[in-house]
């Protein structure tokens, strides 16, 4: 920065000019790296500065304005600073206002939340700037309630979108709360119902948060809002937001190498003064709360050392079980929670009885609820759900996959009727080794789908190992331990468990409508018959399951959901991995050409990030299997 001697007007157009030129060609860092922290020190104490660097943003052209004022906006060590630095100018400038107000906020999310507060910020510390933060918290609502929004954005630009509402809720003063609360309610209200009737649990955690702040915000003597969730370092990190940081006190990235300096720099330091509130104060307790004290304190307890506690036999026939859990009498409650605890390993010992009850017992776990606060009652029903049909697998899987879709069942009952389908066939598909029990094969599955768990991570994992397992590496000598072989007793049930689920989807019904609003079962379903899919590999009925398959996917492909996309991706991938490759040519060459088109979409324009990766995971798949016709045909 240049002096101007002898008092001589001057016009800096032309350095405006040169700044915006050097901003547009990526040398934003270089050029502002230098500029901004100069600038800083001029500014804090001579308005002469002030008006010079405000005259300086403000004369450069609108086609370069975007990249001067998002580099400022990066470079400012606060909102202060940066209010300083810009004055009015996204008053003055629409070129400016636009990139602050809405390209910034709502047309990206790559920036970092310290660049949101320095932006939010800005806009804050002044009475003409604040109308536009109003209408930018308004803006931020409109699409943080959009359910249109929430399905076809990125999970990470809903995330930004939710600081950004909350950075604006901590700079809102009350009169301005007062003038817009009804506004506020309403976009609370809907912004939390489509964030709750989302299938990834991440956008639920979000809609849940934002919704807490608000309530906050405009029930400051009343009532609030109070959701059931598990708090993590992203949680704790949005509902900080919400609490104003002190400008001088933020230090953002800084792009010298003194950062860590500076940063230790500007940290408060606590007075000496402060420490003597820690202390203690004495209790002093009046003479009449002695009076009130029990005076059953002074009775000897009873010696209760040599007590022991009365064990309940658990029944040790199958019938028995039956009885004792279709029973209403309240003394029999121990008796219950110990068939309860008892029912799977009594299953696994009695084959031939259990055979005999299968589907009634089938019948009565589906229904069974917890008469107790038995530990792990959702995991021991399901555990002798799986016994029962791993121990009579065709009259229990007809039973289970037809209730699937049948009236009066709850959304948690028919997730669970999936979840002990895939169990039960993950323990039919492995191999059981030698001094190894059917028991220790349903204790440890290699694929865990319990009530809340998301079974396309598993699904990844076991199609990431299936692929690793199909490379070729050179020059690495690896040694492969024999393991014993047995029947897949998969193979003569897999129609049983897959078949039935892929019928009726598109038939809704009075309380169930899986192409409706239940598509989070939408989505469970998919990923279930994806690893069905998966799991029938090398066996007889693979190459009609894989069709139908194939047919299910294509009808649903434009699916809104992110969630029930993913399932099906996971589902030609599964596909590709265990149909054999010449049954896949011989019959599915049409399909797989159309399938490859629409899958090259999905790897450019899915707003989803894990669809866009295993859409490319599908594609490299399919150039194996064209890598391997052309060796065949060569």
């Amino acid at each position: 920065v240049c002096f101007v001697p002898g008092g001589l007007d001057c016009s800096i157009s032309f350095v405006s000019h040169v700044l915006g030129k050097v901003c547009v060609h990526g040398r934003q860092k270089e050029i502002l790296g230098v500029l901004v922290p100069r600038l800083t020190d001029l500014t804090k104490s001579d308005c002469i500065w002030q008006r010079i660097c405000w005259r300086l943003v403000e004369c450069v052209p609108d086609r370069w304005m975007e990249a001067v004022v998002l580099g400022f906006v990066q470079r400012a060590p606060g909102a202060d600073v940066l209010s300083r630095l810009l004055g009015n100018l996204v008053v003055k400038n629409k070129k400016a206002q636009f990139v602050v107000t809405q390209k910034m906020l709502l047309l990206q999310y790559g920036h970092t939340t310290a660049v949101l507060q320095n932006l939010l910020g800005y806009l804050s510390l002044d009475s003409l700037r604040r109308t536009l933060l109003l209408r930018v918290l308004q803006e931020l609502l409109e699409t943080w309630s959009s359910s249109s929004a929430l399905k076809h954005s990125p999970a990470e630009q809903q995330l930004y979108i939710s600081k950004a509402i909350l950075i604006c809720l901590s700079h809102l003063k009350e009169p301005e709360i007062e003038s817009c609360r009804q506004e506020l309610l309403t976009s609370m209200m809907e912004g939390v119902k489509c964030h709750l009737d989302s299938s990834l649990p991440k956008l639920r955690h979000l809609g849940m948060v934002v919704a807490e702040s608000i309530s906050l915000k405009i029930n400051t003597e009343g009532p609030v809002l109070k959701f059931e969730y598990e708090e993590d370092n992203e949680t704790r990190e949005l509902k900080s937001l919400l609490v104003q940081t002190p400008s001088f006190y933020f230090v953002p990235s800084l792009p010298d190498d003194d950062r860590s300096e500076k940063a230790g720099a500007a940290l408060p330091l606590v007075p000496d003064g402060n420490e003597k509130s820690h202390t203690a104060a004495p209790v002093i307790l009046d003479e009449e709360s002695d009076a009130e004290l029990d005076s059953d304190d002074d009775l000897i307890p009873y010696d209760m050392s040599q007590d022991k506690e009365l064990k309940i036999k658990a029944p040790v026939y199958i019938r028995d079980c039956i009885e004792v859990l279709t029973g209403s009498r309240s003394e029999d409650l121990d008796k219950w929670e110990a068939t309860v605890r008892a029912l799977e390993s009594l299953v696994r010992k009695n084959p031939a009885a259990t055979r005999e009850v299968s589907v009634e017992l089938a019948k009565i776990l589906l229904h069974l609820e917890e008469k107790t606060c038995i530990e792990g009652f959702v995991e021991l029903r399901q555990r002798a759900q799986v016994a029962v049909l791993t121990t009579d697998p065709i009259p229990v899987a007809k039973y289970l996959t037809s209730q699937f879709y049948s009236l009066n069942y709850s959304l948690r009952q028919r997730m669970d009727i999936l979840d002990v389908l895939v169990l039960a066939a993950q323990e039919l598909s492995c191999p059981k080794f030698l001094g190894k029990t059917k028991h220790s094969g349903a204790q440890k599955p290699c694929i865990q789908l319990l009530p809340g768990s998301d079974s396309s991570k598993g699904w990844r994992k076991i199609v990431d190992e299936r692929i690793k397992s199909k490379t070729r590496r050179f020059g690495v000598i690896q040694s492969h331990v024999e393991l014993a072989s047995h029947p897949n007793e998969f193979n003569s049930v897999a129609g049983y468990f897959f078949f039935p689920l892929i019928q009726h989807f598109d038939r809704p019904l009075t309380t169930f409508d899986l192409l409706g609003e239940d598509h989070l079962v939408l989505g469970k379903l998919v990923h279930t018959l994806a690893i069905l899919m998966y799991l029938a590999v090398n066996t007889v009925a693979v190459t009609a399951m894989g069709k139908a398959l194939l047919e299910f996917v294509w009808a649903l492909r434009f699916h809104t959901d992110s969630y029930v996309r993913q399932g099906l991706l996971s589902c030609i991938s599964s596909l590709l991995l265990s149909v054999p490759t010449e049954q896949i040519l011989a019959d599915m060459t049409e399909e797989l050409l159309e399938t490859q088109s629409w899958l090259g979409d999905v790897m450019e324009k899915d707003p989803d990030e894990d669809c866009r990766r295993l859409a490319l995971q599908n594609l490299l798949l399919m150039e194996n299997l064209k890598k391997k016709l052309e060796a065949v045909s060569s």
